[in-house]
């Protein structure tokens, strides 16, 4: 039946929307070097006030530097739909985007002082990190529009999201992930608890 209504509108040249959660775990004395590229795409979203190059920009970041540590990946999941209304595609959006800053320790603290900075050293560093990716995107995006639970794909999956900014496609961004701040730990059993959508890699 979609199928049907993707033909239709094609042929009343509406345009299509694919929005996508992308859900990563990562686990390994490596992944907590992984916070910092976060936090700072996340310092340069607020600060650019959602500037959609900027976020952009910072998601090319990220994917990257996942890509370069996909031997810590554990764990990984992935929803989304396909919308013809760009007011329907916002809302869902906004919906992925509560239900992600609800997650377990999702919120970046960016009021940290210089001297609770300066104590980072002396904090217990995670072994595990979840990130989640959410994207609205323009047009077809088959790397996305399937199961990510497997390497191949999601591999896939994340040099997608690279290509559709470059390719100026993508009209919403948003990562979030937990734990958000250096110091908070994501235990086995949370990861379970609060990630029920992981599936294992």
């Amino acid at each position: 039946m979609s199928s049907w209504r993707d033909r239709f509108n094609r042929l009343t040249n509406q345009t299509r929307f694919v929005v996508c959660r992308i859900f990563l775990h990562l686990a390994g004395e490596e992944v907590a070097p992984l916070l910092g590229v976060l936090n700072r795409a996340a310092r340069e979203a607020v600060e650019s006030d959602g500037d959609l190059q900027v976020l952009g920009e910072g998601l090319v970041d990220i994917c990257q530097n996942l890509l370069q540590v996909d031997t810590y990946w554990q764990a990984a999941g992935n929803e989304g739909d396909v919308f013809w209304d760009e007011g329907e595609a916002g809302d869902y959006v906004s919906e992925l985007f509560t239900d992600s800053a609800e997650r377990y320790l999702s919120e970046p603290n960016f009021a940290e002082s210089s001297s609770e900075a300066a104590d980072l050293l002396s904090l217990p560093v995670t072994r595990h990190l979840v990130v989640m990716i959410t994207v609205a995107a323009e047009g077809e995006v088959p790397e996305l529009e399937t199961d990510l639970a497997d390497i191949t794909a999601l591999n896939a999956g994340l040099k997608a999201l690279v290509n559709l900014h470059y390719q100026e496609r993508l009209r919403a961004i948003q990562v979030h992930f937990s734990p958000a701040q250096f110091g908070d730990q994501l235990t086995d059993d949370q990861v379970i608890a609060n990630f029920p959508e992981l599936i294992p890699l």
